[in-house]
């Protein structure tokens, strides 16, 4: 979960959510530099958190707030692996970028552990034979995967509320074709990234939240209650190429 704090409680965004903004953005791109086999790319995109089931963990930390998940401090192996297999019934390209990401997350506990060292070892073996299976190069995959973990980065960023104030530029990451990008929200709240990579001059996405109307809770079976019956909220962001153009046509300018 990513979990804001807010006046009367909390504000909380499922990790599943977050990743189909990451699809949204990722649906976005500029086609002419659209990364390798794109449709399955935006299925791995909009998947790849399908491992976190929130009303399945104790969600709750020791003060009795609900649980961001940058507090997470332990990996089950097994549970990664079972993500995996679960991604190969949808395809071996969507395997291979789940892969690359679960490698990536989980590079610093590399020598940490004989489970780590095992988990890594494994996930190279099985991108290198998926990557032949496919008959798909190394530059190709990791020209895809940047271009997956780029959509990741802008959707947490979004997600956490990270965006600067006073028209002030934030990195996003390198994308897939080796350029820095940065997103930047003006005072008008309209947003853009820089350079400009995206199909439309101007576009909205959006991300589910669900409030909470309270700030403790006893256990975690009365969070994941709450959680059920919580209303929820639709958070939208609407980007555009180039504010001058646009001021005057949206009703916030």
């Amino acid at each position: 979960m990513i979990v804001s704090l807010t006046q009367s409680g909390w504000r909380v965004i499922y990790h599943r959510a977050h990743a189909l903004l990451a699809a949204q953005l990722a649906g976005q791109w500029s086609r002419e530099n659209a990364p390798p086999r794109l449709y399955e790319t935006l299925a791995a995109i909009s998947h790849h958190d399908d491992l976190e089931k929130e009303w399945e963990h104790d969600i709750l930390t020791e003060a009795g707030a609900p649980k961001d998940f940058m507090l997470e401090s332990s990996t089950s192996y097994d549970l990664l692996r079972k993500h995996l297999e679960r991604s190969l019934y949808r395809s071996r390209w969507v395997a291979l970028l789940n892969s690359m990401h679960m490698t990536r997350l989980n590079a610093a506990s590399r020598g940490k552990s004989e489970e780590a060292d095992t988990f890594l070892a494994e996930q190279a073996q099985n991108q290198q034979r998926w990557r032949e299976e496919l008959e798909i190069s190394q530059e190709d995959a990791d020209s895809a995967y940047a271009f997956m973990q780029w959509c990741d980065r802008l959707s947490l960023i979004l997600c956490q509320q990270e965006l600067p104030a006073d028209e002030r530029a934030l990195e996003i990451s390198k994308g897939l074709d080796g350029k820095r990008y940065d997103v930047l929200q003006y005072n008008n709240e309209l947003v853009t990234v820089q350079p400009w990579c995206f199909e439309d001059d101007r576009f909205t996405v959006n991300v589910e939240a669900s409030l909470l109307n309270q700030v403790k809770f006893e256990d975690n079976d009365e969070l994941i209650d709450a959680l059920k019956q919580a209303p929820r909220i639709l958070l939208e962001w609407t980007f555009v190429k180039d504010n001058n153009s646009t001021m005057k046509e949206d009703p916030l300018s």
